[in-house]
């Protein structure tokens, strides 16, 4: 008989407690949910002020703004020019479609530039100098470790040094 009414008692206490147990924790919420983006669905804005004119973003995950992860993906047309520059924290890219070509240290000279074609993915550190450049319409996937941000080698080539936009 005490067999029997232990399992009655831990079945009443088993019971309530399975059913919290099932039922979604706060923890469940939408920002937890699985996101998908089609290439079509992709919501482009204008590109970042710290970008020459012309390029469109669409943040997929994070603020490259704030400290944390980011991805973005930047739309380049034929004939964008990036000037030289550099970066506070590693850059990761992948290119999507197009091609990106990029000269890199001191000289950074244009004939002898790297070529990244659709399907490439390569990384680059912190502080290291480039110019990318995009001859035909170009999409690249960038991630990292916010915040992102663009240092202009002259400053005269950074878009928020105060020139009037056109």
């Amino acid at each position: 008989m005490k067999i029997g009414t232990f399992l009655v008692i831990a079945m009443a206490c088993l019971l309530p407690a399975s059913k919290v147990l099932a039922q979604p924790s706060a923890k469940d919420s939408s920002s937890e949910q699985a996101k998908f983006y089609s290439f079509e669905n992709i919501e482009w804005k204008d590109g970042p002020a710290a970008l020459p004119r012309g390029s469109k973003v669409a943040v997929l995950e994070g603020d490259p703004a704030k400290e944390g992860p980011f991805v973005m993906r930047l739309h380049f047309p034929a004939g964008y020019h990036i000037p030289a520059h550099t970066h506070p924290k590693t850059e990761r890219v992948t290119v999507l479609s197009g091609a990106l070509y990029l000269a890199m240290g001191d000289k950074l000279d244009r004939s002898s530039a790297q070529m990244l074609a659709a399907g490439t993915y390569g990384f680059w550190p912190a502080g290291m100098k480039h110019a990318a450049w995009a001859d035909s319409e170009t999409v690249i996937q960038l991630h990292g470790t916010g915040p992102w941000a663009i240092n202009y080698l002259n400053p005269a080539d950074d878009p928020r040094s105060g020139k009037k936009p056109l």
